[in-house]
């Protein structure tokens, strides 16, 4: 219900005109502001997608492929990049008119977005205009990333709206079951945005690929703010109850909007790229939203492809290191790292491996849900 004390811009507005035609009532309704928002962010995408790719050609902002990746990747030079700001522009400006600001949840997953979104725009920057090979040095996005996670942290741990929550985790497939991770929690809180924002980062490989695949993962999300928020509903599916993350649903259906339009013009072959600017962007939102839910561990399922993508990275680099101390000669479990390019080499199309990864990635979905029990 829209209060006085609400701080929705476009929302607000359209309820105050109830006298005059009673449908406008439906405004007042977090189903209607977040279906909303999910149809502006997506509108906005589609609409500023062609002039931004425009604008980035104009430039010759153009993203420079790896020689050690995939040959039949090298045909992708030059293709526009930074297209997360087409994601970023179109959630912000979705969340600003249908959004309540003055909701801490959603304006600590705003901050940790934009941060991160900010971190990735200076990365592609320094590639694609000033023509810096390795852009922005790997420990100075860690430190951007370790130092989110502990803002964020230390706002959830000491913050008074958090009180009695504050290092509070849900175990999934139990009942009401909760881990208390006392102070150590700042740090579960680091190790989960860094890792999701990396993670998302990594699987931005093929066309299509992390857009795609955070689309669905935030419908799973946005679905679970949503039942978190009811007091009712909370109570049935015997999930912790946190009021005030009903506007997290709007927040997630509008990345589910934007990410859905820039996949419009990222899907094969991408006529823009995401870049670190919207990775990281993705990423970071995932990791946030999971933890202003209390579903970190829930977020082993949800993001599970992710994770595999980052796991393949780790597991190929560790043997590699090892067989060579011991052999003299690094060996590899995969033909290339991340997974995708394993089976690109394995001669999958590139559109197939997106496709059925997605498919994996709505199964996930469902299996987050499952994980709710009922009396």
């Amino acid at each position: 219900m829209l209060s006085a004390e609400s701080k929705i811009m476009l929302a607000k507005f359209l309820y105050q005109f109830t006298d005059l035609f009673f449908g406008f009532n439906v405004f007042r309704y977090i189903t209607v502001r977040a279906a909303f928002a999910a149809i502006t962010a997506l509108v906005i995408a589609l609409w500023i997608g062609p002039k931004v790719i425009r604008l980035l050609r104009k430039h010759q902002i153009g993203e420079e492929i790896r020689t050690e990746g995939p040959k039949s990747h090298q045909k992708k030079r030059g293709t526009p990049t930074m297209g997360g700001l087409i994601i970023l522009l179109s959630v912000f400006i979705a969340t600003l008119l249908w959004g309540d600001l003055s909701n801490i949840y959603l304006l600590l997953i705003l901050f940790a977005t934009l941060t991160m979104g900010l971190v990735g725009f200076i990365d592609d920057y320094l590639k694609t205009i000033l023509k810096i090979k390795k852009g922005l040095i790997g420990r100075y996005k860690l430190i951007g990333q370790v130092g989110l996670g502990l803002i964020i942290g230390l706002l959830i741990y000491f913050h008074p709206f958090f009180e009695g929550i504050h290092s509070n985790t849900s175990v999934p497939f139990f009942k009401n079951l909760e881990i208390d991770f006392g102070f150590f929690y700042i740090f579960v809180i680091i190790f989960v945005i860094t890792g999701a924002s990396n993670a998302v980062n990594l699987t931005d490989g093929l066309d299509g690929l992390a857009a795609g695949l955070s689309a669905i993962a935030f419908i799973a999300l946005a679905g679970i703010a949503y039942v978190t928020s009811r007091v009712d509903v909370s109570a049935y599916l015997n999930i912790i109850y946190l009021p005030g993350t009903e506007e997290l649903t709007i927040f997630c259906l509008a990345i589910f909007g934007a990410a859905i339009g820039f996949l419009w013009y990222n899907t094969y072959p991408a006529e823009i790229f995401m870049g670190d600017t919207g990775s990281l962007a993705l990423g970071s939102a995932l990791g946030t939203a999971a933890i202003l839910l209390k579903k970190e561990l829930l977020l082993l399922i949800i993001a599970a492809i992710f994770i595999i993508e980052v796991l393949s990275v780790i597991i190929q680099t560790t043997y590699f290191k090892y067989t060579k101390k011991k052999y003299g000669e690094g060996r590899r479990v995969f033909l290339m790292a991340p997974l995708h390019h394993h089976f690109e080499l394995k001669g999958w199309h590139e559109s197939k491996i997106v496709v059925r990864f997605m498919i994996i990635g709505v199964l996930l979905l469902l299996l987050s849900f499952s994980t709710f029990k009922t009396q």
